[in-house]
């Protein structure tokens, strides 16, 4: 009879963390979640109906916890997802983002090559690392210009694990992601609050929403589709960096106009828009390439922009009813 195989993730009450727990789980994997507090992640993941998760603490600044972490529950791979983030707060606390988004990737890293070199790792890497991007759209090669300290750190931790990947031969991949939502994505971002909103105006508890700039454009995939190709990654037999994107971009106006829409209603006679102080105009658009994804891993999303949008509405709908 074949082992079971163990997966250990951290940010497993996270969008990510838990679509990536369901994919595994549905595989046969064995799943550990590794999280600051292992009892509000075991809340979060019931209230989802997540079951057959076993759940572990980490301090992500402790690299002899990391170390007795992999020795204890010995998985074949890793996926950190774990991150200091905000919808807004890409400037907030630079010197926490410096530590959980980029040297934490560090000690993973050594952690394994030190435990055990055959774990397979995948990092939550971002389009921010692109930042003030030279071209559009972005592919693998493209040259990194983070614009803030979130995607500074997330270069570094990418560095790292072409460092190790090279070096010491770990088996080390690092998924670009490009911004990607669901129904599980935090109240901070510009899609979640639209949702809500339009669920709460469709329910008569509340009137207007007030956004910044509408003009703003994303490459906007779901959370599903997305950690689907990080797996991929970790089933090939050399690792990589892959850009996992949609390659079309939307703007806030069109999210509001398909889901106001989606809900009956026309977004123009609710959405109010507000300059937004400091914020300095977009000039460059992020819009990824995933060609290599496609033909290296045999990924393509399989849910579209429209689909993903009526979903994140339907569901703030009915926790509006529950």
């Amino acid at each position: 009879m074949a082992e079971t195989r163990t997966a250990l993730i951290t940010g497993i009450a996270g969008q990510d963390g838990s679509y990536l727990a369901q994919h595994l789980l549905q595989q046969g994997w064995r799943v550990v979640g590794a999280a600051r507090n292992p009892e509000r992640a075991a809340a979060t993941l019931q209230a989802l109906g997540i079951t057959g998760v076993s759940l572990v603490a980490i301090n992500l600044a402790d690299a002899a916890g990391l170390q007795a972490l992999l020795a204890d529950v010995h998985p074949q791979q890793v996926y950190n997802l774990a991150a200091f983030a905000t919808g807004v707060g890409m400037f907030d606390d630079p010197l926490g983002m410096a530590d959980i988004n980029g040297v934490a990737v560090a000690r993973w890293l050594e952690a394994i090559r030190l435990v055990d070199p055959t774990i397979r790792f995948c990092q939550a890497s971002s389009s921010e690392m692109f930042g003030d991007a030279l071209a559009t759209p972005q592919n693998e090669q493209a040259t990194m210009r983070p614009r803030t300290p979130y995607g500074a750190a997330k270069q570094y931790a990418h560095a790292m694990i072409q460092i190790y990947r090279q070096r010491h031969g770990l088996h080390a991949s690092s998924a670009i992601l490009y911004n990607h939502e669901s129904p599980r994505r935090g109240p901070g971002f510009v899609t979640r609050k639209i949702s809500q909103h339009v669920a709460l105006i469709k329910r008569g508890k509340a009137k207007t929403l007030c956004l910044g700039s509408l003009e703003a454009r994303r490459d906007w995939g779901h959370a599903a589709d997305t950690v689907r190709a990080m797996a991929l990654m970790l089933d090939q037999p050399t690792s990589g960096n892959y850009v996992v994107a949609t390659g079309r971009t939307h703007s806030v106006g069109d999210f509001c106009a398909a889901a106001f829409g989606h809900a009956g209603l026309n977004w123009r006679d609710h959405v109010r828009t507000e300059e937004q102080a400091g914020r300095a105009p977009e000039t460059v658009q992020l819009v990824g390439d995933a060609t290599l994804a496609r033909t290296a891993l045999g990924w393509a999303p399989m849910i579209g922009f429209e689909p993903l949008v009526a979903e994140m509405v339907d569901a703030d709908l009915a926790r509006l009813a529950a």
